[in-house]
C-alpha cells in the first residue's frame, strides 16, 4: 500500500529560496507505515497516517525541504526520524539543537506490516542521499536521486554530477524495468523508461 500526500513550500540552499511541490509516501498496511520525507506540513502527513503505528520517518535526503515538517511530524506521530549520518551538516541547519533519531546505511531494511523496504545509499545529489527498494512490489521511493526525465540536480553545494551517474547506472538502473520509481518531486517514472536515457544525461552535462 502506497499513499501520496503533495505539500508545498520553500526549497533554501546557498543563499537561494525557490518555491516546490514536494512527494510525501506512506508505505505499508492497515496496521503499520513508513513516512517517506515530511517535508513543509505535517498535519496534512498526520492526517494521512490516520492513526496507524508509524515505525519511521526516512529522510531520503538532508535538504530542508524533504526534512522541514520531520521534527513537527516525529512529535505528532511519537515516530523516530532516521537519516544517513553523511546529511548531517543539512540537517543541521534545520534542527541545531535536535538530532535524528537513527541513521541510515546501505543495506539497511526497513519494515512496515507486510512491506519490507532496503536502503540503497545513493550519494551525488546530497552525499547522504538515500533511495528505498520494496524489491517483493517493483517499486523504487528515490528522493532526489532519479526523477521523471533524469538525474536529480547538482548544481548546489555538496552535490556532484559524476557520483549521482554512478549511483543511478550502478545502484537503480540494475533494478527490473517495471520498476516504479516514486519521486520526491513531480510526476513517477519506471526504471525502463529512465534506463535508455544514461548516455543522453552524460552528454547534455557537458
Amino acid at each position: 500500500m502506497v499513499e501520496r500526500v503533495v505539500t508545498s513550500g520553500i526549497f533554501s540552499l546557498d543563499g537561494g529560496d525557490f518555491e516546490v511541490d514536494n512527494n510525501i509516501w506512506i508505505v505499508g498496511d492497515e496496521r503499520q507505515v513508513v513516512v517517506v520525507d515530511a517535508a513543509h506540513d505535517h498535519r496534512p502527513i498526520v492526517d494521512a497516517v490516520a492513526g496507524r503505528e508509524t515505525v519511521a520517518i526516512v529522510a531520503t535526503h538532508g535538504h530542508n525541504d524533504h526534512i522541514n515538517a520531520a521534527g513537527a511530524l516525529a512529535d505528532a506521530l511519537g515516530a523516530p526520524v532516521w537519516l544517513h549520518p553523511a546529511d548531517l551538516m543539512l540537517w543541521d541547519e534545520i534542527y541545531p539543537d535536535r538530532k535524528p533519531d537513527g541513521y541510515l546505511s546501505d543495506g539497511l531494511i526497513i519494515t512496515a506490516g507486510t512491506i519490507r523496504l532496503e536502503v540503497l545509499h545513493t550519494p551525488g545529489h546530497s552525499p547522504g542521499g538515500c533511495c528505498l527498494h520494496d524489491a517483493e512490489h517493483d517499486v523504487l521511493f528515490s528522493g532526489d536521486t532519479l526523477f521523471n526525465g533524469g538525474p536529480g540536480a547538482t548544481g548546489r553545494s555538496f552535490s556532484d554530477f559524476p557520483t549521482i551517474i554512478s549511483s543511478i547506472r550502478d545502484r537503480l538502473l540494475v533494478l527490473p524495468g517495471p520498476t516504479r520509481v516514486l519521486t520526491g518531486h513531480g510526476e513517477e517514472t519506471t526504471i525502463g523508461a529512465e534506463a535508455p536515457h544514461l548516455a543522453d544525461w552524460l552528454s547534455d552535462h557537458h
